[in-house]
């Protein structure tokens, strides 16, 4: 097997050697790029006709050294993947998610797949799903946010763009509670990517379009199995929203995920799946339910065996907060995350110099992604902002 260190995201990458694989007897032959997929530690693979097979190592996209997928080939390496049902979804909407597992070296892996057609052609991206779900400590995430997981009702949002680590991080809140409380978990995933290992928690996982039809009859059903904490995945439309905002109104723990920048945008976000009529209505159901929004985003590590950290902003919902939402004044809330460290709140430019600190970022790094380049640097001499 070829050896890797990737260059960094700054630097021409040039392709990676792929180790020398052989299709299992009863595996698949895509099974063969998953296999170097592992092996090269990466976390994404992306397929593309005309292109060679592409990899994420470290953050950084890399091409394979391995021939150009042609059409046929394409199809060959895809559609195998796909049950009746997924290609019904595939053909109707050209595009599907899923969830694929085969075996490597006598272990089971995981990947959470979209099959995507672009131009005419079938496109796929698949994303290693970790075998472990990793604790607090190892993804370094602010100690404070364990509060949101002794929670008993309410709700707590991740925010974040695609390939951020919300998934990771909302897997590792639930399995702090599995450890920790004895509850009734259930989650609805599409498709599911943790598969978590029961220790104080009787845990349920039900994948949308293989356990049940879809989300509105999952959700139907869970508040009638006796859910402490209800995991609903990604909140996507106006039904996904009221639907979850109503399991925590009822007395359910509801996490679920939501693709926005920062923990403030994040109201915004959500009143913008709202004509402006109902807005009124939103803002009071999220002033009251809502206990936390974690926003991240994802930074190159440069301490050894560290691949990549979270640079995390943290909003509690505490009264000023909750009155800045009631009031149609979310330009106040970021101002008033800097003022409450004390109270457990951070924003990104507190995460940055927080990780710095550690030895866990470089500093030229985390200036190029910082909100506000001078405010960090502030921090970094001492000075505090306010």
């Amino acid at each position: 097997m070829a050896t890797l260190d990737p260059p960094s995201e700054s630097t021409a990458v040039a392709p990676l050697d792929a180790p020398a694989t052989k299709p299992a007897a009863t595996g698949l032959e895509i099974d063969r790029l998953f296999e170097a997929l592992v092996k090269l530690n990466g976390s994404d693979l992306h397929l593309k006709v005309g292109q060679p097979p592409f990899m994420r190592v470290k953050g950084a996209l890399t091409p394979l050294k391995y021939p150009r997928i042609d059409t046929e080939q394409m199809k060959r390496l895809c559609m195998p993947l796909l049950d009746e049902r997924q290609k019904r979804i595939f053909a109707e909407d050209g595009g599907a998610d899923f969830a694929y597992s085969c075996t490597i070296d006598g272990k089971k892996w995981r990947f959470r797949v979209n099959l995507l057609t672009q131009q005419g052609a079938i496109g796929l991206v698949a994303r290693k799903v970790n075998d472990s779900i990793p604790d607090f400590e190892k993804l370094f995430l602010p100690p404070s946010i364990e509060r949101l997981c002794q929670l008993d009702q309410g709700m707590v949002l991740l925010a974040g763009v695609t390939g951020s680590g919300k998934s990771t991080t909302i897997g590792s809140m639930l399995n702090y509670i599995n450890r920790n409380y004895r509850k009734h978990i259930l989650t609805l995933e599409d498709p599911i990517e943790f598969v978590f290992t029961e220790d104080k928690c009787l845990i349920n996982q039900r994948e949308i379009g293989t356990d049940v039809k879809n989300f509105e009859i999952g959700m139907k059903h869970a508040v009638r199995e006796d859910p402490d904490i209800i995991l609903v995945g990604e909140l996507r439309d106006v039904e996904t929203f009221k639907t979850a905002i109503h399991a925590a109104e009822t007395g359910h723990l509801v996490f679920g995920t939501i693709h926005a920048a920062t923990a403030p945008s994040t109201v915004t976000r959500i009143l913008d799946l709202f004509p402006q009529e109902e807005h009124a209505a939103i803002r009071s159901a999220i002033a009251f339910n809502m206990k936390g929004i974690v926003a991240q985003k994802l930074l190159k590590s440069i301490r050894p065996g560290v691949s990549r950290v979270p640079v995390v902003e943290l909003m509690f919902f505490d009264g000023l907060v909750r009155k800045y939402v009631l009031e149609e004044q979310d330009h106040l809330l970021a101002d008033h995350i800097k003022k409450s460290s004390r109270d457990g709140m951070q924003d990104f430019t507190m995460s940055l110099k927080s990780l710095i600190d550690q030895g866990l970022i470089d500093r030229n790094d985390a200036m190029e992604i910082a909100p506000n380049k001078e405010a960090l640097t502030m921090l970094l001499k001492g000075i505090g902002v306010t």
